[in-house]
């Protein structure tokens, strides 16, 4: 009887079905687990990033930090100087960060375009105190463009976009203020940020005016302008009007779509 037992006990052999199951099992927690600790990175690291930042802060002392930072270019430009939603401007920087621009701007409150916009409208954003990422798309891509998006998703007076052709990687504006850099995870991009978002000292001209638009921005033109196109030094076109401190909404503008831009 005994040796009966035996030879049934020896037959049950291993459960494989199960230790599959549970081996599965633990494989997908953690694929899971990994998967959202590799997502938020960039979110998590953001907030190191913009605190090894904060000493780029515009103060009465340092009202330009941006100075500090290498490889900014700057200039010189006159605002509230309107051109219609028709009209194309000659500008004399790639992508732009002053100027004559259209009257009615395109959201900085934190979109990322995910199509070129029209220069004219980003311009405007400039105007009132937003940073501005453009990128290359045939450059950055992936955890690149991750890293980028991280620095403007949902943050007031910062806008992003693609910009077909740009000569570099990834270039930053302000307004009067430009900075062109190889790499998002260059210190710079939160540095320029840190000292040109809204900086109270500086020298955007339209104070206290609202990023929120309710206009969709036009397309981006990739043709150069032609000779139509207004100058650097043009005064404004005839049915537009200058912007008002605080405005809220763009000073009757040609065009007033319900909708915004796709994002």
């Amino acid at each position: 009887m005994k040796a009966a037992r035996s030879s049934v006990v020896s037959k049950k052999g291993t459960p494989w079905g199960t230790i599959i199951a549970v081996v599965a099992i633990v494989v997908l927690a953690a694929s899971v687990v990994t998967y959202y600790m590799v997502a938020s990175a960039p979110k998590r690291d953001q907030k190191s990033r913009e605190e090894a930042a904060a000493a780029f802060a515009p103060s009465q002392q340092d009202p330009d930090p941006s100075k500090r930072i290498a490889g900014v270019t700057t200039a010189t430009y006159e605002g509230s100087v309107h051109v219609s939603a028709a009209e194309r401007v000659a500008y004399d920087k790639t992508p732009p960060f002053g100027g004559p621009h259209d009257q009615a701007w395109a959201a900085c409150n934190g979109v990322v375009y995910e199509k070129a916009v029209r220069n004219e409208n980003m311009v405007h954003g400039l105007e009132h105190g937003a940073v501005w990422i453009a990128y290359n798309p045939a450059q950055i891509t992936g955890e690149a463009l991750d890293l980028l998006k991280v620095r403007v998703e949902g943050k007031p007076y910062m806008v992003m976009s693609p910009y077909p052709n740009l000569d570099k990687p990834i270039s930053l504006q302000s307004w009067g203020h430009q900075l062109k850099l190889d790499s998002a995870s260059d210190e710079r991009i939160d540095q320029f940020v840190a000292a040109l978002r809204t900086n109270p000292f500086g020298a955007y001209p339209e104070r206290d005016a609202t990023c929120d638009a309710q206009i969709e921005p036009g397309d981006f033109d990739p043709t150069p302008p032609g000779p139509d196109a207004k100058p650097m030094d043009y005064k404004g076109s005839a049915g537009t009007q200058p912007d008002q401190p605080g405005a809220g909404q763009p000073s009757a503008p040609a065009t007033q779509p319900s909708a915004p831009a796709s994002k």
